[in-house]
């Protein structure tokens, strides 16, 4: 039995006839033609839900996760909104405090508007989750590991046995963790969420989210029907360039994953910096959850706090050269970014932090980079 390292680098490796393609066709088909009797012999009806092109990548999805069934969606966001419209409404949600900030807004939006009951916890703190899951019945737990862009480490284990514990389903966003570090469904979650934008594609060209889940249940048919209804879909172009993205998922992840420990290390020691924040440090507080839990490394995500504060941070990402100053993370090339002028006035960030995704470019070039910016 292949590995799914080959698995991946092939795609399935199923073979196209009648050229027998090496690369899976492109099925740009919106509609399929019905037989005499009225039926579908080809199996497909519309492809809204039901498109050919989704099939090599949602397996390839669902293998590397280890669930029963994916989907993939047109962004992160429509994936994170197909498991919220799944729910009834003023349903209870329990979120962590520190998230990708969107999705954090998105999830305050829907409680302000009273389709969703929202509490947060402390990613780090078991006892204050515990509280809050035993404070009303729960629907829904979030978490995010390592969280956005501070880098936060949650004891997946422990949460969602606490879920369980407490009757509720638990969505784990595993973005930045990746397939390749980190199993969730393994560990009991219900759901796991990508946005494919990042490591999954991995060369900042498509947009896309996925799901995958550990079994069919009640609330996945939900999820698959919102996907249906709600029309978020994945054009078949991007599908196939998330599953070409995909291909290569293994050596990047591992790459980035490299560079970002060395990078960690030497910014570690640099008198212009205050703190590293990195969980494959020893310095940092979730390093051991994340050496139990990570398997390969500890991702390609960092960040900074510039000692000299919000300004200088913001001159240090003004004098890189090889770095690009773009928003996004987990592709080929390494950016940077002040994240708190990113998010606004409700950003929970610190003003003094940059945060960089690390590509795998040769890592003297990344770090010859960061020091000349940094200054001495």
């Amino acid at each position: 039995m292949p590995s799914l390292e080959t698995l991946t680098v092939h795609g399935l490796g199923r073979v196209a006839e009648p050229y027998r393609d090496i690369v899976p066709p492109i099925h740009l088909a919106s509609t399929f033609e019905r037989g005499e009797d009225g039926g579908y012999p080809g199996g497909r009806m519309y492809s809204r839900d039901g498109s050919p092109a989704y099939i090599e990548v949602e397996e390839v999805l669902r293998q590397l996760e280890g669930g029963t069934q994916a989907l993939v969606f047109a962004s992160g966001h429509a994936a994170a909104s197909a498991v919220l419209q799944a729910l009834q409404a003023g349903d209870r949600v329990v979120a962590p405090r520190a998230m990708y900030w969107g999705l954090r807004k998105w999830l305050l939006d829907l409680a302000e508007h009273g389709y969703i009951e929202l509490a947060f916890y402390d990613n780090v703190d078991l006892a204050d989750l515990d509280r809050q899951l035993a404070a009303a019945p729960t629907r829904l737990l979030w978490i995010e590991t390592p969280a956005n862009p501070t880098w936060e480490v949650t004891d997946l284990r422990a949460a969602i046995a606490l879920a369980q514990k407490h009757g509720a389903h638990t969505l784990v966003d595993s973005t930045v963790a990746t397939p390749v570090l980190s199993q969730p469904l393994a560990l009991g979650a219900d759901i796991v969420l990508h946005s494919a934008t990042k490591y999954l594609n991995g060369h900042s060209d498509v947009v896309a989210g996925a799901l995958i889940t550990r079994e069919d249940s009640a609330l996945w048919q939900r999820v698959r029907s919102m996907r249906n209804l709600g029309g978020a879909v994945l054009g078949p172009f991007e599908a196939w360039l998330l599953l070409r993205g995909m291909r290569t998922l293994h050596l990047r992840v591992r790459a980035a994953c490299a560079n970002a420990l060395q990078l960690a290390g030497a910014l570690e020691q640099h008198p212009a910096v205050a703190q590293v924040l990195y969980p494959g440090l020893p310095s940092h507080p979730g390093h051991a959850i994340a050496a139990a839990q990570m398997s390969g490394g500890f991702g390609g995500m960092l960040s900074i706090r510039v000692r000299a504060g919000e300004d200088a941070a913001r001159e240090v990402a003004a004098r890189v050269r090889v770095f690009k100053r773009a928003t996004s993370l987990g592709s080929v090339e390494s950016l940077i970014e002040h994240r708190a002028s990113v998010e606004g006035p409700t950003s929970r960030c610190p003003p003094d932090l940059l945060r960089l995704s690390v590509g795998i470019e040769p890592v003297a070039d990344l770090l010859e980079d960061l020091q000349q910016a940094l200054g001495v």
